[in-house]
């Protein structure tokens, strides 16, 4: 049996189907899909049509004002009264509205480039569908199309929703908060607002909330350090010593440990945040046996605070690492342990050399992402200290606390009296660069990554 080789077409040139392809191909150069109803594929041209007449029409009526605002998000910024000389009375006006100057403004531009995206698309389309009728080659139908988006080409029809989604709820919305950060949008200016360039960075830097951000930006970094580590180890030394011979009832320690984690997390922190208050139970039973003559001060104190967030974080975090630790452990190579303790080795050199080596290995990318999940972990600090104590007056003044992480912070300058939405969208934007380049460089370093 001969087996055909696959048709692949020679590639045309954009100036080829322009000069070649006839009045209709050249008409299709500005309306999307008509080469295709030349071609019978429908469906295909229909789509390509109906896409580039509604982005194009929304555009048109409400899309390119709506761009044209973002330059000056909106022409009046202050309140004033002015006098109606006609009617003999004074008229309000109101500031611009510039918030919604910039968020359709923001959706215009994402709607251009989904346009510029589907263009390229269909020319692309039109390009190979050219190169086809001039080799005198098969033109696909609709039925063929269809039949090809659930077989070949499924993964197109299984990601275009989520891709939608994600470019609707994820990009638009993150496009537009990045923007927020070069305005002076904040409690002074909450509907008239005007672009002010880097000057929110350069808040950051400067003055109380330049006192505040490199100490909150250092003890971040050591809590999703020594939070992520006090995790692997923890998982892993439980895990050993479940898995241990000798020990019995392995499922039932391991279902104690994973209660904590099933446990809704708020949960668990409102009341071990209970529990160590000043006037918890913790403080009043040691008081009542006599142990201590004053409370230990948990989380009003700044150092006893950023241990005690450490330490709960440690227990309601440490079972995912052992459950994935245990996993490793019962599929370690049974014969290279044997050999080594062949060979004399004790069982420390056998975990030094054989079964952290593995785990290292398979788990360096999930330490990876809890590295980055700490260092914005808002959940831990803000309902166990609420980012507090405020006994540092350098944080007070910035709105922020002694174990306030960055994410914190920005929700604090988002929520509390005064409110400053630059600031935060710019210390948003700091979070991504940090934790990207950080995640990206450790990645690339990984056996994981090097070996794949």
């Amino acid at each position: 049996m001969i087996k055909r080789k696959k048709y692949t077409p020679k590639i045309a040139s954009y100036k080829e189907v322009w000069t070649n392809g006839g009045g209709v191909a050249k008409l299709s150069f500005f309306l999307m899909g008509v080469y295709q109803f030349k071609q019978k594929q429908w469906l295909k041209g229909l789509l390509l049509l109906l896409s580039e007449l509604l982005i194009l029409g929304w555009l048109a009526i409400t899309g390119f004002q709506a761009i044209m605002g973002l330059g000056t998000l909106g022409p009046i910024k202050k309140k004033d009264v002015v006098w109606d000389a006609a009617q003999g009375v004074y008229n309000t006006i109101l500031p611009s509205n510039s918030i919604l100057y910039l968020l359709f403004g923001v959706f215009a531009l994402v709607a251009v480039a989904v346009l510029v995206f589907l263009y390229i698309v269909h020319l692309r389309s039109m390009r190979n569908l050219y190169a086809k009728v001039r080799d005198g080659k098969h033109i696909p139908t609709t039925k063929e199309d269809l039949r090809s988006l659930l077989d070949e080409r499924l993964y197109i029809t299984l990601m275009t929703l989520p891709l939608l989604g994600v470019l609707i709820f994820t990009v638009a919305p993150l496009l537009f908060m990045i923007t927020l950060a070069f305005t002076n949008y904040d409690s002074n200016h909450i509907i008239g607002f005007s672009w002010t360039g880097f000057s929110a960075f350069v808040q950051i830097f400067q003055g109380d909330y330049g006192q505040a951000f490199f100490p909150l930006l250092g003890w971040t970094v050591v809590w999703a350090v020594l939070a992520t580590l006090t995790n692997f180890f923890g998982g892993v030394f439980l895990a050993i010593l479940i898995e241990s011979k000798g020990v019995k009832f392995k499922g039932l320690w391991r279902t104690l440990f994973v209660t904590v984690f099933a446990i809704p997390q708020f949960v668990s922190l409102l009341l071990m945040n209970m529990l160590l208050d000043d006037h918890g139970p913790i403080n009043t039973w040691l008081e009542h046996m006599g142990f201590i003559n004053g409370p230990i001060e948990f989380l009003s104190d700044s150092l006893f605070a950023k241990f005690s967030v450490i330490g709960v974080n440690l227990w309601i975090g440490v079972p995912v690492t052992m459950l994935i630790t245990t996993a490793i452990i019962q599929n370690l190579p049974q014969d290279q342990i044997e050999a080594a303790r062949i060979d004399g080795a004790n069982s420390f050199q056998i975990f030094k050399s054989i079964t952290l080596p593995q785990i290292v290995y398979v788990l360096t990318p999930t330490l990876i992402q809890q590295f980055i999940g700490n260092f914005n972990n808002f959940n831990v600090i803000y309902l166990l200290t609420g980012g507090g104590p405020n006994t540092d007056p350098s944080l007070a003044n910035a709105q922020a606390g002694t174990t306030d992480l960055l994410i914190t912070w920005l929700y604090k300058l988002t929520t509390q009296s005064t409110r400053n939405y630059a600031v935060a969208s710019a210390i948003g934007i700091i979070i991504f660069i940090v934790t990207a380049s950080l995640s990206l460089m450790a990645y690339r370093k990984t056996n994981a990554f090097k070996e794949g």
